[in-house]
C-alpha cells in the first residue's frame, strides 16, 4: 500500500538507461536556472531602496539607478567570468572544482561551504518572498506565512523527488509567465509615463520631498550596494549544473548563461528604473515595491494580480535553483569524499533523494527559526555566494595561467578582474552586513569546512583499512578453518528460541545458551524446563539484581572473546520472532537490536539473526 502511494506521489522508478533523457534542453533549463536569478529582482531593488528611502528620502531614488548601474556592470563581468568556467568545467561543480583543483583542497572546500550555504538561503529567501507576494495581496493570510511556505518548500521537494524532466516541464510554464509578464509591465509602465504622461496609481503614501533623517555617506551607498547584490545569486547554478544540460553540454550551458544575464539585465535595470519614477515605497510589513509598481502601472486590473501570482510562482520557482544545484554540488562533493556517500546515490527517479531531502529539511527550519521574514534573511544570503565568486575566479586564473592555452593570458586578465571586483564586493557585503546577520554565514562556512575535512579522514581511514593489494590477494588462503563457539541469548524456552539453539547446534559442537534473568521465579522455571530438553547445550543462567539485561549479556561475551586464540570465532544468534503486522514491533522490546549494534564494535565476534515466523507455527 504505501509502495503504490509513493509511486503515484514521485513516480515510477526510472531505470539507469533512462538518465540521458533526465536533462535540460536550452529552454526548460533557462526556466530552471533563470528562476533564482531573474525572481532576485522581486526584492533586490525593494532591498537597495529600503537603506536609502529612510535616510535621504526622494533623492534615494536617483541613487537607486547608480547603485543600479554597478549590480549590472558586476553582473556583466560576472557572466563572462563564468561562461569561461563551464568552458574549461564542463563537468560542473563550479566554483568548488575550480578552487579546489587550482587553489587547493582547503579554498575549494571553503566555496563548496560557501555554496551550499547559498543554496539553502535561497530556498528559504525564495519561499519566504514568494510568500510576502502572496500576502501583498492578501494580508489576511499574513499571521499563517511560516506554515505556508514550510507547506511550499514540501511541495516543491515532492517535485523534485520525481525527477529533472517532469520538474522543468512544471516549472517552464510559471516562469515564462513571470517573465513576459515583468517585461510587458516596465515597457508599459515606461510608456504610460514618459509617452501618455498619465500619472501613476498610488498604493501607498508617496515621500515627501522634505523628508530626511540624515546625510548621504559612501558607506549608505556601500550598504545599499550591498544588499542589491542579492540580484546576483543564482549565477553560479548554470556553471554547477552542467552536466545536467543535454548534449552539447557545454553550448547550451553558454547559451542559458547569455540569455539569463540579458534576462536579468533588462527586468532589474527597467524595475529599478520604473521604481525610480514611480517612486515605490519600500516598508518593513505591506504590499512590496514590485507590488506598488503593477498597482501603480496598472491599478487593481487583472494585469496587477497576474504579476503578483506569477511573482509569488517565480519566487518559489526560485527555490529550484538551489533543488537542482545542491544536490549535484553534494554529489561532486561527496564523490570527492568530503560528504557522506548517501549524497551520490540516485533515487528512484534518478535524482540526488538525500541532497533533495537534506537541502529541504535545513530550508525549513531556516524559515521557522527567521519567521519566514526576508528582511531578516537576505543579510546572510550574499556573503557565501560573492566568497564562492572570489574564489572560483582566482582559481580561473591558475588555471589559464598553467594551461598556457591560445588566448590564455586574455582569459587569465578576465578573469583576474573579475577575482579583484567581486573580492571587493566581499568585503563590502561582510562588513557592511556583518552585524545584521553576516556573522552567521562567516562562521559557518569554516565549521561546515571542518565536518567536510573528518569526513574525508574517516573515509580515507576506512579505505587504508580495507584496502587489499594484488599480491595479497594471491596469497588469500580460503582453506582456513576457524573454530567456532556458539552462543545464543535467550530470556525463555519458546519456538524462537528453540530454533535459533537447534541452527546453532548445526553450525558448531559448542553452543551455549545465556540466560540473564531479573526474576529469580523466572529463572528457576526456565532451569525446569531446560532439564526436560534432550540435549547437551550448556545453559549459563545469571541473576541481575539491579535489572540489567543487555550489559550483563555483553560482558560475558566480552570476557570469552577475550580468551579467543586467533583462529577461534565468537558466533552469537540472537532469536528474533517476526508478527507479520507492520505495527507489531512496537509492541516488543528490541534487546536483540542493542546487542547487535554494541557486538558490531567487538573484534572476533560474528552475528547472526535467527529470524522465526509467528506464521510458521502449527
Amino acid at each position: 500500500m504505501l509502495q503504490k502511494f509513493m509511486d503515484i506521489l514521485i513516480g515510477e522508478p526510472l531505470a539507469n538507461e533512462q538518465g540521458a533523457q533526465e536533462k535540460y534542453n536550452v529552454p526548460f533549463g533557462l526556466a530552471i536556472m533563470a528562476s533564482d536569478a531573474v525572481s532576485s529582482v522581486a526584492y533586490a531593488a525593494e532591498e537597495i531602496l529600503l537603506y536609502l528611502v529612510p535616510a535621504i528620502g526622494l533623492l534615494a531614488y536617483n541613487w537607486l539607478t547608480w547603485v543600479s548601474l554597478a549590480i549590472i556592470g558586476l553582473l556583466v563581468i560576472l557572466t563572462i567570468s563564468y561562461i569561461q568556467i563551464i568552458r574549461a568545467y564542463p563537468q560542473g561543480g563550479g566554483a568548488y572544482i575550480v578552487a579546489k583543483e587550482n587553489l587547493g583542497v582547503k579554498p575549494g572546500l571553503i566555496a563548496g561551504s560557501a555554496l551550499l550555504i547559498d543554496y539553502i538561503l535561497t530556498v528559504a529567501v525564495s519561499a519566504s518572498a514568494s510568500v510576502a507576494a502572496i500576502t501583498s495581496a492578501f494580508p489576511q493570510l499574513d499571521s499563517y506565512k511560516v506554515a505556508i511556505v514550510i507547506i511550499l518548500i514540501a511541495v516543491l521537494t515532492i517535485l523534485n523527488l520525481r525527477g529533472i524532466s517532469e520538474s522543468s516541464r512544471i516549472f517552464s510554464v510559471p516562469t515564462y509567465i513571470f517573465i513576459f509578464s515583468m517585461i510587458f509591465m516596465i515597457l508599459y509602465g515606461l510608456f504610460k509615463y514618459f509617452i501618455l504622461n498619465v500619472p501613476p496609481n498610488q498604493l501607498v503614501d508617496p515621500i515627501k520631498s522634505g523628508e530626511m533623517m540624515e546625510n548621504l555617506s559612501i558607506f549608505l551607498i556601500l550598504k545599499a550596494f550591498s544588499s542589491g547584490c542579492s540580484a546576483l545569486t543564482g549565477l553560479e547554478a548554470v556553471s554547477n549544473s552542467v552536466p545536467n544540460f543535454k548534449k552539447p553540454s557545454q553550448k547550451s550551458a553558454k547559451t542559458v548563461m547569455i540569455l539569463l544575464t540579458s534576462l536579468i539585465l533588462f527586468i532589474f535595470g527597467g524595475t529599478s528604473f520604473l521604481a525610480r519614477f514611480y517612486q515605490a515605497v519600500p516598508l518593513q510589513e505591506g504590499p512590496t515595491v514590485v507590488s506598488q509598481l503593477a498597482y501603480g502601472v496598472f491599478g487593481s486590473g487583472i494585469m496587477f494580480y497576474v504579476i503578483q501570482f506569477s511573482t509569488a510562482i517565480i519566487l518559489l520557482m526560485a527555490c529550484n535553483t538551489a533543488f537542482t544545484g545542491f544536490p549535484m554540488l553534494m554529489y561532486v562533493v561527496g564523490k570527492d569524499g568530503y560528504a557522506p556517500r548517501q549524497f551520490t546515490i540516485r533515487g528512484k527517479r534518478l535524482g540526488f533523494t538525500f541532497g533533495i531531502l537534506a537541502l529541504s529539511c535545513v530550508a525549513c527550519f531556516l524559515v521557522f527559526i527567521f519567521k519566514a521574514d526576508t528582511h531578516l534573511l537576505i543579510p546572510l544570503y550574499s556573503v557565501g555566494v560573492f566568497i564562492s565568486f572570489t574564489l572560483a575566479q582566482s582559481g580561473m586564473v591558475m588555471h589559464w595561467k598553467s594551461a598556457k592555452e591560445d588566448g590564455w593570458k586574455y582569459r587569465a586578465c578576465i578573469n583576474g578582474f573579475g577575482a579583484i571586483v567581486t573580492l571587493i564586493t566581499t568585503g563590502i557585503i561582510a562588513s557592511e552586513k556583518f552585524f545584521d546577520g553576516a556573522w552567521i554565514v562567516i562562521l559557518l562556512i569554516p565549521s561546515i569546512m571542518f565536518v567536510m575535512l573528518k569526513v574525508h579522514k574517516h573515509y580515507e581511514h576506512v579505505a587504508s583499512g580495507l584496502r587489499i593489494s594484488e599480491r595479497a590477494l594471491k596469497e588469500v588462503d580460503f582453506k582456513i578453518k576457524y573454530y567456532h563457539l556458539v552462543i545464543v541469548p535467550i530470556a525463555s524456552l519458546n519456538r524462537a528460541t528453540i530454533g535459533a539453539l537447534q541452527y546453532a547446534q548445526s553450525i558448531s559442537d559448542n553452543v551455549i545458551a545465556l540466560n540473564i534473568s531479573t526474576d529469580k521465579i523466572a529463572m528457576e522455571k526456565l532451569k525446569s524446563k531446560w532439564a526436560l530438553l534432550d540435549t547437551d547445550i550448556l545453559l549459563v543462567s545469571k541473576y541481575s539484581p539491579y535489572r540489567a539485561v543487555v550489559t550483563p549479556i555483553l560482558n560475558y561475551i566480552d570476557q570469552i572473546s577475550k580468551a579467543a586464540i586467533d583462529n577461534e570465532r565468537i558466533t552469537v544468534v540472537l532469536p528474533e520472532f517476526e508478527t507479520h503486522e507492520k505495527w507489531g514491533s512496537i509492541l516488543h522490546n528490541h534487546t536483540g537490536f542493542f546487542l547487535r549494534e554494541s557486538l558490531l564494535r567487538k573484534d572476533k565476534i560474528v552475528i547472526a539473526t535467527f529470524p522465526y515466523h509467528l506464521g510458521d507455527a502449527e
